[in-house]
């Protein structure tokens, strides 16, 4: 394929899904990340998208929403490990919060084996996936259906949660960074994410690499509010992904890093270690069987 008919694609599935990651990229164009890297360089000096850590978005800063069906083909591998890793965050007996998007059904996919949990969530696709989990009462919000994403939003969905308390709230979002927190491109979305915070004693985000560094309009989780973050290990050369992951870890956000590969946990390059000299590291948990690892002093 040549250069400017791969370029073509890429600024087409830039447009229709608002952020594409380089790895999605260069699986789609059949070349490596290293030339799609350089393809990308080259539209954005034409203004016709901007690169974000591990990927391109939409001109302008902030990027727009995407469907589900464009969101569900995006970083799966990242996603699964992810899941993999968050759902051991999960004890028997719980009641958490479940917020809608395409990491939190992997998610939801895998507490079906947790027995004796209670999961409420405003997400269909959530609910469909604990629907034959017998163990596990599923306790849906009401309000309006969002067919983008299949979620119930509005007041109806937020009154349903008032006078809610539960352990846990996982939530995923459209960008993450370590001055704004957790945003999303919705409006209505955002205030129903907002109550499930106000639901819980603790936040988990869940955000894969692409999402580090990227800002929306609508903020749903400031920094201080996220007790966790399991995201996916940044691909090489990826530093400005490693130094919001440092920021995120200063600011006290408990950090664990997923790989996408089986193996045995390994510690992240040296540059992905705590600023000040501290001697702990940010971890990698490489394939579905690792722990949360405790990057950051906890809140006081």
């Amino acid at each position: 394929m040549f250069a400017a008919e791969r370029r073509q694609l890429i600024l087409e599935m830039v447009r229709a899904n608002g952020a594409v990651s380089l790895r999605e990229l260069a699986r789609v164009v059949q070349t490596s990340e290293v030339t799609v890297r350089r393809d990308v360089r080259a539209l954005e000096a034409e203004g016709l998208l901007d690169r974000r850590h591990g990927g391109a978005v939409l001109p302008g800063g902030f990027t727009r929403e995407s469907g589900f069906p464009h969101k569900s083909h995006l970083a799966t591998a990242e996603k699964t490990a992810i899941a993999d890793l968050a759902a051991g965050l999960v004890e028997e007996g719980e009641a958490i919060v479940v917020g809608a998007g395409t990491t939190t059904q992997e998610l939801a996919r895998r507490l079906a084996r947790v027995p004796g949990l209670t999961v409420v969530t405003n997400s269909l696709l959530v609910a469909q996936a604990l629907a034959h989990a017998n163990r596990v009462e599923v306790v849906m919000t009401g309000g309006t259906l969002r067919g983008s994403n299949y979620a119930l939003v509005g007041s109806g969905a937020e009154q349903s949660l008032h006078g809610l308390r539960v352990s846990r709230a996982f939530l995923s979002g459209s960008g993450l960074t370590a001055e704004r927190g957790l945003s999303t491109s919705n409006m209505l979305s955002a205030s129903v994410d907002r109550a499930l915070v106000q639901a819980a004693a603790e936040v988990v985000v869940l955000a894969d690499h692409t999402k580090l560094g990227t800002d929306t309009m609508f903020q749903t989780v400031p920094t201080d509010l996220v007790t966790h973050l399991v995201t996916d290990e940044p691909p090489k050369g990826e530093d400005r992904a490693a130094g919001e992951l440092q920021a995120l870890a200063d600011q006290g956000v408990r950090i664990a890093v997923a790989g996408t590969q089986s193996g045995r946990e390994q510690a992240l390059p040296e540059q992905r270690r705590p600023l000040g000299g501290g001697s702990s590291q940010l971890r990698v948990a490489a394939g579905g069987g690792g722990q949360i690892a405790d990057l950051a002093p906890r809140r006081r």
